[in-house]
């Protein structure tokens, strides 16, 4: 579910995460990046691989919140945010692009200390099964693991 991308001389998250299909957000959040200077050229960075389709993405409107975004899409507002590298009360700004997970899957964000078996726990299924569905599992903390319903 994700790869390693070396970033390029100028490139910035912004860039990536176009590539990618996701949002700078959750780059920052996967990589533990906290400051844009952070990132320089030949740094190894952790990407989604968009093999399947995950999430629908939402481009935020003014006046939005994210308990009215979770709302509309039947979905928990705390995975709303988590997924998005928010908290939910984190200011949200027009033209801001979020992902939206789709029906028909399980989620589970990462906490520091899990381990394959912990997380096998949470979705009932077996460490095999939770490698099928995830074949790259770095167990940071902040890390997106789904598991098909």
């Amino acid at each position: 579910m994700f790869d390693k991308y070396s970033l390029k001389k100028g490139e910035t998250l912004e860039n990536v995460a176009r590539r990618f299909h996701t949002n700078v957000g959750v780059l920052k959040d996967i990589n533990n990046i906290y400051y844009d200077e952070q990132i320089r050229a030949g740094m190894d960075v952790i990407v989604p691989k968009n093999k399947e389709n995950y999430f629908n993405y939402y481009v935020i409107e003014k006046g939005d919140t994210l308990y009215e975004i979770a709302r509309k899409y039947n979905i928990n507002p705390e995975l709303l945010a988590s997924m998005n590298g928010l908290d939910i009360d984190d200011y949200i700004y027009p033209n801001q692009e979020i992902l939206i997970p789709k029906s028909g899957y399980s989620y589970y964000i990462t906490k520091e200390g899990d381990t394959i078996e912990t997380v096998s726990n949470v979705f009932s299924i077996s460490d095999k099964d939770l490698l099928t569905h995830n074949p790259i599992i770095y167990l940071l903390a902040g890390q997106i693991l789904v598991k098909k319903k």
